[in-house]
């Protein structure tokens, strides 16, 4: 099964300013989120990335663009409103320092499982729609490009780490212990039997994921190992 990039948009303005953006349109890159998506192309150089998916937020999207102008062969990314934010409800757009004094807080810290936002989704949703999403286009992208393709999603923090905590077999109440910086790489190998995660959150080089030469793959290492308990 092909090897997922999973991009988190670059920092946004409401990153900066400690504001819940949610779905709120019109939330951009700031000045340091633009930096850090003008490096993504020379982080992703070398990869022989097969397709871009994204978020439809403008943070995503915008992410993509140096990468898109840098690789125009990969064309436009594909919008995916299943690897969209959080649908927050009534907590869109209110200050995080606010927020940390509601009572649902502690629940979205500690179990998130049970966390759902008053006139939005459950995290329980979220996690169910991004993993679905992720692992229908695994299948797609297998067919068409082979086994050992890399793809790449833009998408948000959230959406991240219930991906990883699915990928790690975690339970969802785990997911806050998983932490991805704006603009960081997190790569998962999935194979026929379990998914591999390959890096978390790296905002360094990633020239390691790019495939081996007769026929090994990135992760295979990973893989390798994970089967058969050595090194």
């Amino acid at each position: 099964m092909p090897t997922l990039l999973l991009v988190r948009h670059g920092r946004s303005t409401a990153n900066t300013a400690g504001i819940l953006a949610g779905w709120t349109p019109g939330v951009d890159l700031d000045d340091t989120g633009r930096a850090q998506a003008a490096a993504l192309p020379e982080r992703l150089a070398g990869l022989p990335v097969v397709r871009l998916v994204s978020s439809p937020l403008e943070r995503c999207r915008q992410t993509l663009e140096p990468l898109v102008a840098a690789r125009p062969e990969l064309g436009p990314p594909e919008l995916d409103e299943r690897l969209g934010e959080c649908h927050y409800g009534d907590w869109t757009g209110r200050p995080l320092s606010e927020l940390a004094d509601e009572p649902l807080w502690r629940t979205v810290q500690d179990h998130a499982s049970a966390a759902a936002f008053p006139g939005g989704e459950s995290l329980r949703a979220l996690s169910h729609r991004t993993v679905d999403a992720v692992r229908e286009w695994n299948e797609k992208i297998s067919v068409e490009h082979g086994p050992d393709a890399l793809w790449a999603v833009a998408t948000h923090g959230d959406v991240i780490k219930a991906i990883v905590a699915d990928a790690l077999g975690l339970h969802l109440d785990h997911f806050q212990r998983i932490s991805v910086e704006p603009c960081s790489v997190t790569a998962i190998r999935y194979t026929p039997n379990r998914p591999y995660l390959l890096r978390l959150g790296d905002t360094g080089s990633l020239s390691s994921l790019a495939p081996r030469p007769h026929g090994h793959s990135a992760g295979d290492d990973a893989v390798v190992g994970g089967d058969t308990g050595t090194v």
